[in-house]
């Protein structure tokens, strides 16, 4: 059996981007549907989220030595597309069954 190593600078690259990405969207629905308050909140953590963003795309390389784009985009979009793919071929095989029964 082969040795699993991990890539740790992909790795955090991959949470520091989706940290960024959930604090995006999550400071957009706050600053939208919030009160006073909380709309002040959700748009700090826009901007930390929109911060850190900028930092894992633009100094991915200067601190982990890999590219963001190439390493961890591309592979990732890849990715979503197959699981997206298997999903949708696994529903319908689901439905065929439902709809048979």
């Amino acid at each position: 059996m082969t040795g699993f190593s991990w890539n740790w600078d992909v790795f955090f690259l991959v949470l520091l981007a989706l940290l960024a990405l959930s604090l995006i969207i999550f400071g957009i629905l706050t600053a939208y549907f919030g009160s006073n308050k909380s709309r002040i909140v959700g748009a700090s953590l826009l901007v930390v989220g929109l911060l850190i963003g900028i930092f894992v795309i633009l100094g991915s390389h200067d601190v982990f030595g890999v590219s963001f784009i190439t390493r961890v985009l591309e592979p990732t979009v890849f990715y979503i597309i197959a699981a997206i793919i298997g999903v949708v071929i696994g529903l319908l095989i689901f439905l065929g069954a439902i709809m048979k029964t």
